[in-house]
């Protein structure tokens, strides 16, 4: 097991989490609390826990599909994985865009964005370990019902 690469891989994804929620928490009380939410909207306590667990199982994920690469990596292999390092970056921006900018539209974008990266990733992690692909499921299914708040927000406000 190579720790050095599995804290890289564990970290920036709760790295990303941790930027995206600079903008979520002041917003919250503030900005989001004013805004016409769908009657399917979570309790806000919901969202925290659920992403520290999904950015976890996105990084056992990578850190498999890692592992699995050949050494030096191969150009498909350094695709995937660039792939995912900008996946990430977009999960991080959403909230950026959403609550720093208060731009549920331009957030809505974003995500739809995000969606397709992450079905991408699926499919691409399938073809180097299947259960890689497997830990991504959760996240797509959230990032699905995310999606559709998302535009009801935008739709209602």
């Amino acid at each position: 097991m190579n720790y050095k690469r599995l804290v890289i891989c564990l970290g920036l994804p709760q790295l990303a989490g941790a930027v995206g929620s600079i903008f979520t928490i002041s917003a919250i009380p503030a900005w989001y609390a004013g805004l016409q939410r769908p009657s399917f909207s979570p309790p806000n306590w919901i969202f925290g826990p659920v992403w520290i667990l999904l950015y976890l199982l996105m990084g056992i994920s990578v850190y498999l599909i890692w592992s699995a690469c050949a050494k030096p990596l191969a150009e498909e292999d350094r695709n995937t994985l660039t792939i995912f390092w900008i996946h990430l970056f977009l999960n991080a921006t959403w909230s950026i865009v959403f609550f720093g900018l208060q731009s549920p539209f331009w957030a809505f974008f974003n995500i739809i964005i995000l969606w397709l990266f992450i079905i991408t990733l699926i499919i691409k992690f399938w073809k180097i370990n299947k259960w890689a692909s497997y830990l991504l499921v959760p996240y797509l299914l959230w990032v699905s019902f995310a999606s559709v708040l998302n535009y009801f927000i935008w739709y209602l406000n």
